[in-house]
C-alpha cells in the first residue's frame, strides 16, 4: 500500500465527554481486559484438555474464544496506556494496524458465527449424518475460510480507507482508529468511499446474520417436531448459549453501522461495550449453562493445582 500522506501519526481523542473520569476508566477498562483474556484462555484450557469436548462444536468455539483473546487486544492496551496518564500519539503505521486487526478479528468473528449456526442446524436436523458432514477436514476448513474471508474483507476496507491522502488534521475522534472517524481527516472527498465502506462494513454482517436466521428457522422447526419435551428442551438448550452470543456481538454492529444519524458518543460508548464487553461475557454464557464445560474445567484446575503442588 503507497502511502501518499504527509501525516505520519494521529492524536486518539479518547471516549467523548469523558474527562476527569481516567482513573475510574482505567481501573474499569483493566478489569473487564483481564477478565476476558482469563476466561478465554480457561475456556480453551477446559477444551484443550478434555478428549470429550474434542467436537466440531467446541472446536470452532476454541477458535471463537482465539478471536475474543486478541479482538479487544487491538485497541485496550492503547487505550489503558493513554489512559493511564501517557501519550494518547499513534503512528500512521500503527494506526494502519489497528484498523485491519480491527476489522480482520471482526470479520472472522462475524463468518465463524455463521459456521457455528451452520453447525447447529446439521447436529439438529441431520443427527445421523452430523459427524460425516462435519468431518475433520470440513471443519478445518471451515474455520480456515472464516479466517481467509475475514481477511480478505479487512484489506479491502484497509486499503479503501489509506489510499486517501492525509495531510490536515491528525486528531481522531475515538479511543481507536476506525474507518469513519479515519476518513473524515482525509484532504479529499470521501463521500463514494464512504458509502462503499458503510456497505462492506453493514452489509457483511446482515448476509451472515441472514444465513443464521435461515439455519435457525430450520432448527426450530426441527425442534418443534420433536415429540418428547425433554428432547426439545436439550435441543433448545444447546442452541441458546449460541443464541445469546449472536445477538450480543450483532446489535452493536447494526447499531454502530446501520444508524442514519451518527452519534460520536453514542457510538464510541456501544463500541467500548462490543470491544471489551462481549468478549468478556463469552466465556460466561458458553460455560455457566454447559455441563460439559463446567465439568472439564474443574477437573483440568485441580491438575493444574496439583501439578503446582508437586513442584
Amino acid at each position: 500500500m503507497k502511502n501518499l500522506s504527509v501525516v505520519t501519526q494521529f492524536v486518539l481523542l479518547g471516549i467523548p465527554h469523558t474527562e476527569g473520569l481516567e482513573t475510574i476508566l482505567f481501573v474499569l477498562f483493566l478489569s473487564f481486559y483481564i477478565f476476558t483474556l482469563v476466561g478465554n484462555l480457561l475456556i480453551l484450557l477446559a477444551i484443550v484438555s478434555s478428549t470429550r469436548l474434542h467436537t466440531p462444536m467446541y472446536f470452532f468455539l476454541c477458535q471463537l474464544s482465539v478471536c475474543d483473546i486478541f479482538f479487544p487486544s487491538v485497541s485496550s492496551p492503547k487505550m489503558l496506556f493513554y489512559l493511564s496518564g501517557n501519550s494518547r500519539v499513534i503512528s500512521y503505521e500503527g494506526c494502519v494496524c489497528q484498523l485491519f486487526f480491527y476489522h480482520f478479528l471482526g470479520g472472522t468473528e462475524c463468518f465463524l458465527y455463521t459456521v457455528m449456526a451452520y453447525d447447529r442446524f446439521v447436529a439438529i436436523c441431520y443427527p445421523l449424518r452430523y459427524s460425516i458432514i462435519m468431518s475433520h477436514r470440513v471443519c478445518a476448513l471451515l474455520a480456515t475460510g472464516t479466517s481467509v474471508f475475514g481477511c480478505i474483507h479487512s484489506t479491502f476496507l484497509t486499503t479503501l480507507t489509506f489510499q486517501l491522502p492525509y495531510c490536515g488534521p491528525k486528531e481522531v475522534d475515538n479511543y481507536f482508529c476506525d474507518i469513519h472517524v479515519v476518513m473524515k481527516l482525509a484532504c479529499a472527498d470521501t463521500s463514494a468511499l464512504e458509502m462503499v465502506g458503510f456497505i462492506s462494513v453493514g452489509f457483511l454482517p446482515l448476509i451472515c446474520f441472514f444465513f443464521i436466521f435461515t439455519s435457525y428457522s430450520c432448527i426450530v422447526y426441527s425442534i418443534l417436531q420433536i415429540r418428547s419435551t425433554e428432547g426439545r428442551h436439550r435441543a433448545f438448550s444447546t442452541c441458546s448459549a449460541h443464541l445469546t452470543a449472536i445477538l450480543l456481538f450483532y446489535m452493536p454492529v447494526i447499531f454502530i453501522h446501520l444508524r442514519p444519524t451518527p452519534s460520536p458518543w453514542l457510538d464510541t460508548t456501544v463500541q467500548v461495550l462490543s470491544n471489551l464487553v462481549t468478549p468478556m461475557l463469552n466465556p460466561l454464557i458458553y460455560s455457566l449453562r454447559n455441563k460439559e464445560v463446567k465439568s472439564s474445567l474443574w477437573t483440568a484446575l485441580r491438575s493444574l493445582c496439583f501439578l503446582t503442588e508437586q513442584l
